[in-house]
């Protein structure tokens, strides 16, 4: 998590460099505050991974001195044919264009259909426990 948190300071350091720059060079009060804001909120992330670096056991992409077969070996389970990410992509897309048009009764039902999406997206490979 060092790799990814050093990016984020980075990114971090970059978005305040640009707020400085912007607030000296054009003044102009919506942009400034974007960028303070995206500088704050990559700092927030930045900090949480540097919090939980410290927690896990080193990783062989924080190591410089890895090999590439340090990282060999399964990396997790990924779905082979799975359509939830459609539908749950297709949910928000109907939470968004039902909010650029503001008809409210389409966000309930789109947000609903979304919640459904996510859970099934969450529990698609859950296996209830055996009865004994």
């Amino acid at each position: 998590m060092k790799v990814e948190s050093r990016v984020f300071e980075i990114i971090t350091a970059f978005f305040f460099l640009c707020a400085i720059v912007y607030t000296v060079l054009a003044q102009e009060p919506v942009g400034i505050a974007a960028l303070f804001l995206t500088g704050g909120l990559t700092l927030i992330v930045g900090t949480y991974f540097r919090f939980v670096s410290r927690r896990l056991e080193l990783r062989p992409e924080d190591n410089p001195d890895a090999e590439v077969s340090d990282g060999a070996g399964d990396v997790g389970f990924f779905s082979p044919g799975s359509y939830m990410p459609i539908a749950v992509a297709g949910a928000a897309a109907l939470v968004g264009i039902s909010l650029a048009f503001t008809y409210w009764w389409a966000v309930v039902i789109a947000g609903v259909l979304l919640l459904v999406a996510v859970a099934g997206l969450v529990f698609e490979y859950h296996i209830r426990p055996a009865d004994h």
